[in-house]
């Protein structure tokens, strides 16, 4: 196929699959407008806002919306094709945020991708498929939320999937996979398979690392995850296109009547009754809103919109377990959400006579419950928001898995590489049509699958050492001066966990990240720095100020060196040294101080941010309950990464799927009242 043939046949069926969009959405009449108020409203339409949506919905006589700042995407092949893994971050569907400054590092700002779309991250995602190890869970269930360990997330886990095994028996033992039967599923909506492509150089790289006593995990998901594996992609197996939350989650209930969407709307703060001007809240279509600003916004992208109404009861039947999970104190009544399409656009109501579950991610979570006047009290009066519960670890707690990048380019040209479809027109055009014909060659391969999840233990003989120095640190040694006191016991309790576990052969300390083409990026799996994302601003448009301060306790970044020297070996090992490795970033002879520089110039994030509205006990920092009841309210749930009390050796994709499938049929079943 020619490539302007090609380039108008993909154009006719991008507008084709528009058209079909189309129609879906006009299932349901677009201008109907929204419901005065719904039983359930959903703040953002991600993968655990969507997950949630979908499962409240399931019970017709329950409405639920869900409110999303982005848009729906157009099926565009950036989205869907794994080739293009990574080339839409930074795009339409990405909330562009940075973080501060990194003094500890070279003092720059780094770049903080975040998914802003129907989907959320899951359509800018790597598409890696991994949950971590067993021992992660547990260690949540051990800081006092019962339910909440390997066993108690393991049917979720397999609820959300639909696992393919390699359908070839050859390929799954050249590359060393197989799985547990009983760790997957079978019948959920997110395809997990693996693409119709191998590098061969994977098995290089797990060859070298077996020869330096790292087996190979041959089941990524069945809660052993320490060593090198082969992991599966959210990748359809029937068209080997991205099987994101969008498309298993919401396109194919786009019909249900009580399943209502909005896009390109930004909540700006959640109505907490008796606080400020919340205790009467206007009708924006019939005299303005609380800003004085009248009228309806036009501007909504999605299935339904209009006018709020008065502020309707809360049902008489929201759950008694949500009610008493304050003993003790006067607990908040949430009354619905404002949102608008932009700062200028007129702030519009809408409410919920049962919940409100924030579902907007780590960084845009927190946010939101700051503006509502939810979180430290010190900090909300900067900015004289009213305070409706004074809780410290909002915004607090932040963990994510920092990398650094590497380059050791590969010369031996009898091994393909991903960098010939960018560098070899030739090869990239049969690629690109053994793609649209077969559905097989590299252009499925787009995303890193052959990755190793690797124990401090077998990789260094300083391991001991570390493990000593992270014994000795007092907990607030590496904490901000004056972190509130319930914070530095909620620390206390995931350090000592942690420490407990860094020495275990079965618990991966860091990862390694092979693109096949030469990079053998490292990233710190269970760090013990902890960052912040905090207002700094009343304005709910601009971003919050995101801290991850990266690698500001010392013993992330000892980890990291040992990686780094680490990966020496794994290249001076037979099976590598065929690939005809040429060491560049960092230097073959690079000494310590040599590595720390290009750590402190290369760290970025991993898009992994989690942690910042904790599932502790209050007493430990916690913001939300074992059932995701923030603490202080009747009605209010988090449902996203932000209630990890520690983030797991994971892509996230994964447990967030779980954690969501979860919120339903856990103790705090949202869609069974308790009588009526």
């Amino acid at each position: 196929m020619s490539s302007s043939l090609h380039a108008a046949v993909t154009a006719t069926l991008v507008l084709l699959v528009w058209c079909i969009e189309g129609a879906l959405i006009q299932g349901r009449d677009i201008d109907q407008p929204l419901q005065d108020s719904y039983d359930y409203i959903v703040v953002g339409c991600g993968i655990s806002g969507l997950v949630v949506t979908n499962r409240l919905s399931e019970d017709a006589s329950r409405t639920v919306l869900c409110i999303e700042a982005g848009d729906a995407d157009h099926y565009e092949p950036i989205i869907q094709d794994p080739v293009y893994v990574g080339a839409d971050v930074g795009g339409i569907y990405d909330w562009r945020l940075s973080t501060t400054p990194q003094n500890q590092l070279d003092g720059a700002a780094r770049p903080m991708p975040q998914g802003k779309a129907l989907g959320g991250g899951s359509i800018l995602n790597a598409m890696c498929w991994n949950r971590g190890g067993a021992d992660d869970y547990d260690a949540w269930e051990s800081l006092g939320n019962p339910g909440w360990g390997w066993e108690g997330m393991l049917p979720y886990f397999r609820k959300s999937e639909t696992y393919t095994p390699v359908p070839s028996e050859d390929i799954a033992r050249e590359y060393s996979i197989n799985y547990t039967p009983e760790a997957h599923g079978s019948d959920g909506p997110v395809q997990v398979s693996y693409p119709g492509y191998f590098y061969p150089q994977s098995v290089n790289l797990f060859a070298a690392m077996n020869n330096l006593g790292l087996p190979t995990q041959f089941d990524p998901n069945d809660g052993t995850s320490a060593g090198p594996a082969l992991v599966p992609t959210d990748l359809d197996p029937n068209n080997q296109t991205r099987s994101d939350a969008r498309r298993t989650y919401f396109d194919p209930y786009v019909t249900r009547d009580n399943f209502h969407v909005i896009t390109g709307q930004h909540v700006t703060r959640i109505l907490v009754e008796g606080v400020g001007n919340n205790s009467q809240v206007s009708n924006p279509m019939s005299g303005g809103d609380q800003n004085g600003e009248g009228g309806s916004d036009s501007s909504n992208q999605g299935f339904g919109f209009g006018p709020g109404g008065s502020t309707p009861p809360i049902a008489s039947d929201t759950p008694d377990k949500v009610r008493r999970q304050d003993p003790g104190s006067t607990s908040r009544r949430i009354q619905g959400v404002e949102f608008a399409a932009n700062a200028s656009s007129p702030r519009q109501t809408v409410y919920a006579t049962r919940e409100v579950i924030v579902a907007a991610g780590a960084l845009h979570s927190a946010q939101l419950l700051q503006l509502s006047g939810m979180g430290p009290s010190s900090l909300l009066s900067q900015y004289n928001i009213p305070l409706a519960v004074d809780l410290p670890g909002v915004g607090n707690n932040l963990q994510d898995h920092c990398l650094v990048g590497t380059f050791y380019p590969y010369n031996n040209a009898s091994f393909p590489s991903p960098t010939e479809l960018t560098t070899n027109a030739t090869y990239n055009m049969l690629a690109e049509q053994e793609y649209d014909t077969e559905k097989t060659g590299p252009w499925t391969a787009g995303s890193p699958n052959a990755l190793a999840f690797n124990p401090l233990s077998l990789i260094t003989n300083n391991a001991f050492i570390i493990i000593a120095n992270a014994s000795r640190q007092a907990p607030t040694d590496f904490l901000l001066p004056g972190t509130d006191p319930t914070l530095v016991a909620g620390f206390t309790q995931q350090k000592d966990s942690l420490v407990s576990r860094m020495g275990r052969d079965n618990v991966a300390a860091y990862e390694i990240i092979n693109n096949n083409a030469g990079s053998l990026t490292v990233s710190v799996l269970h760090p013990l720095s902890r960052g912040t994302c905090h207002i700094n601003s009343a304005d709910p448009f601009q971003p919050p100020s995101i801290d991850p301060r990266w690698l500001t306790n010392p013993v992330d970044r000892q980890v990291l060196v040992e990686a780094l020297f680490f990966n020496r070996e794994i290249l001076a090992q037979p099976s590598m040294q065929e690939l005809q490795v040429a060491q560049f970033v960092p230097p073959i002879d690079a000494d310590e101080d040599a590595i720390n520089q290009v750590i402190n110039n290369g760290i970025r994030t991993e898009f992994h941010p989690s942690g910042t509205l904790a599932m502790l006990p209050l007493e430990h920092g916690g913001v939300v309950d074992s059932h995701l009841v923030v603490y202080g309210t009747q009605n209010l749930r988090v449902v996203d990464a932000s209630i990890f009390p520690m983030i797991p050796a994971a892509h996230l994709q994964a447990v967030v799927y779980g954690v969501a499938e979860k919120v339903r049929d856990c103790n705090c079943d949202l869609s069974t009242k308790s009588e009526d």
